[in-house]
């Protein structure tokens, strides 16, 4: 009787019509729809279980969700839907663009693409264990401040590669099981590089979804060290910190000078993830695993200051530390690369041209295939964003499909080489900084200053 009863409520909501107006009424948390395919699904209730969190569906509350849920999900996840069924999209449309892209999605699940993950994960794992073996080593073998400082490098080297794991692992199973899949999240993440994974993957999905949105994207909201655009002298509000970017005296000085002090402050930003795990952990917000990560950042909190007593005095400790964390600083100059210098907005992301604002959003860094190591699947981040699914073994063979779409609907797809997208990079920054000394009294400027940019 009650699986009668459950059919009958199934029927009646796949009967029931809403149109594009009414969904885009119910875009709160206390009332949160979507439409995927054409059918609108009340996920109120599955807010605070969502496996990615509750950040994606509030970006994309009250819109047509398909492209973002076709790029996230596997198939497996369809069977889940009908449970919030509560009516049908009455004048749902599908663009030629939307249409073409779920079709290559298709395509890459026939062929085993997004289950094939090669050989990425064990040969990166074990490039990591040596490299923290060789750092140990060093410390605790040789007397040479040479070798002190060298080791030191090599841990951010560590922290780089351990770093592309856990960028993998947020966005598919890296192991053959959930469980070890998570082990190896912890491991790398939590305890040898003392960056809670949780909070990666919330600042992470967060970046996906709304990608390039001043206000949404917390990848592009820096103040008061960084302003991308003069967008943001306005004082917007960010969604996902939850508070005010003001643009005061102090910011504007610091963004004045943003393009000369970007790698200075790259090489010592981990202290920020360190600080941004920490604040998530000790929030009253939803963490999956919660004491998990705790035990993992204290694993690592542990080990590191554990290591760096055994140097012989303050200076090569100062040393060894600033040294691994300028290393590391390459992977957070990688992150920027890719998105600094691309098209900016201010607004919710848009479920219906999610595929443009991906390609849009991102710069592919051209590279030999020798290289791939290095760049850990973000050279080709337009790829990636497209597929975030997909191992990243496989976004050079996918890359001609993505190029060959793009250019068919007259899109974007930008590359250049990793020292093209740094000069784009500071040249972005450089814009914005001359632009925030337009703004109240002028910034003091030294006769260094003068000297250097006489010439532009």
């Amino acid at each position: 009787m009650a699986m009668e009863v459950e059919k009958m409520g199934k029927a009646a909501a796949a009967e029931r019509h809403i149109t594009s107006d009414e969904l885009a009424k119910h875009n709160q948390p206390s009332d949160l729809w979507i439409s995927i395919q054409g059918k609108v699904y009340d996920v109120t209730d599955w807010l605070r279980s969502h496996p990615g969190g509750d950040i994606p569906l509030l970006s994309l509350a009250g819109q047509d969700v398909t492209d973002s849920f076709v790029a996230y999900h596997p198939p497996s996840a369809w069977r889940h839907l009908d449970r919030f069924l509560i009516g049908r999209l009455s004048d749902y449309r599908v663009s030629d663009v939307s249409k073409d892209y779920r079709r290559l999605v298709a395509e890459f699940t026939k062929l085993g693409l997004f289950e094939r993950k090669g050989h990425v994960t064990a040969l990166t794992l074990f490039f990591t264990c040596l490299l923290f073996i060789v750092s140990v080593y060093g410390v605790l073998f040789s007397s040479s401040p040479l070798v002190h400082l060298l080791s030191g490098g090599l841990m951010g080297f560590l922290w780089i590669q351990s770093g592309w794991i856990g960028h993998d692992s947020g966005h598919y199973r890296v192991m053959t099981s959930v469980w070890s899949t998570r082990f190896v999240q912890v491991l790398t993440g939590n305890c040898l590089a003392g960056i809670s994974i949780a909070w990666w993957k919330r600042n992470h999905n967060a970046h996906h979804i709304a990608v390039n949105s001043l206000d949404f994207d917390p990848d592009l909201q820096h103040m008061p060290f960084f302003a991308v655009s003069s967008k943001l002298f306005n004082s917007i509000t960010s969604y996902f910190y939850e508070r005010k970017m003001n643009f005061d005296a102090v910011s504007r000085f610091l963004v004045s000078y943003q393009h000369w002090t970007f790698y200075p402050v790259m090489c010592v930003a981990r202290i920020n993830l360190f600080a941004q795990s920490v604040l998530l952990l000790l929030s009253k917000k939803k963490v999956p695993n919660r004491g998990q990560e705790i035990v993992g950042i204290m694993v690592f909190w542990v080990w590191y200051p554990f290591i760096v007593s055994f140097l012989p005095n303050w200076t090569e400790r100062v040393a060894f530390i600033l040294a691994s964390f300028a290393v590391t600083g390459i992977q957070h100059i990688q992150f920027c690369l890719n998105h600094f210098s691309s098209s900016v907005y201010v607004g919710h992301p848009c479920g219906t041209d999610w595929f443009e604002k991906q390609t849009l959003g991102t710069l592919n860094i051209d590279c030999p295939p020798w290289m791939d190591w290095f760049h850990g699947g973000l050279q080709f981040q337009v790829e990636h964003h497209l597929f975030p699914r997909l191992p990243r073994c496989h976004l050079r063979k996918i890359a001609p499909f993505v190029k060959e779409l793009c250019k068919k609907h007259n899109l974007q797809y930008s590359s250049a080489t990793f020292w093209e997208a740094n000069k784009l990079t500071v040249r972005t920054l450089r814009i914005a900084a001359l632009q925030a000394r337009q703004i109240g009294s002028p910034v003091p400027r030294n006769l260094v200053w003068e000297a250097v940019n006489t010439h532009g």
